[in-house]
């Protein structure tokens, strides 16, 4: 293990463009990043705990042979505000151990997490700097309906339901990410990491 490994939280509002700053930090400054989405989903598909607890909790109908039916689980969390809780504590619990085992293997002196729900899962409690990504309202709007073609009113629904401003006065850096320019992303992403590397 490295000695002085540090590790990044990275998250932000929905279209403030998390996915990009990560993917930014592992091409241009060599950073890992580890995508709790990503990872959770295919936790989800694969660990057989998760398998066993989400079949005692939804029904056996969740999973089509080794496939998750994501209609039956979305349907599952949406019927009452607890299920979602439930399911939380499943699935957090092992992406967590997961997290906490890939950085064991990396050999580089910054690592990162990616999650929109950091501070939601808990997961803000696990890593040592939180950045946060932040773009204007509008903008992120405009984003999110591109990325997921998704109506207005479903967008700011959910923009309603996250907690930006809270989120962003709890972050050690905060990312402006409203140019979609990466050289003034890269110069904002060097000097975090100068400033993590030299603390």
């Amino acid at each position: 293990m490295i000695k002085n490994k540090y590790s990044i939280g990275i998250t932000g509002g929905i279209g403030s463009g998390k996915s990009y700053v990560s993917d930014l930090l592992r091409r241009k400054l060599d950073i890992p990043v580890y995508d709790c989405d990503t990872e959770a989903k295919r936790l989800t598909a694969t660990d057989v705990e998760i398998r066993q607890k989400l079949v005692q909790l939804v029904g056996p109908e969740v999973f089509n042979g080794q496939e998750l039916i994501r209609k039956r689980l979305a349907d599952y969390l949406f019927a009452d505000p607890e299920h979602a809780s439930k399911v939380n504590a499943i699935i957090h619990p092992a992406v967590l151990e997961d997290f906490k085992l890939w950085t064991s293997r990396q050999q580089k002196p910054v690592v990162a997490l990616e999650s929109a729900i950091l501070f939601e899962s808990g997961f803000n409690e696990y890593v040592d700097y939180i950045l946060f990504v932040d773009a204007p309202e509008e903008i992120r709007l405009k984003r999110a309906m591109l990325r997921d073609t998704s109506s207005e009113e479903k967008i700011r629904a959910r923009m309603q339901m996250q907690q930006p401003e809270l989120h962003r006065k709890q972050a050690n850096f905060i990312i402006d990410n409203s140019k979609d320019d990466d050289t003034k992303l890269l110069i904002q992403l060097e000097a975090i990491r100068t400033a993590i590397q030299n603390n």
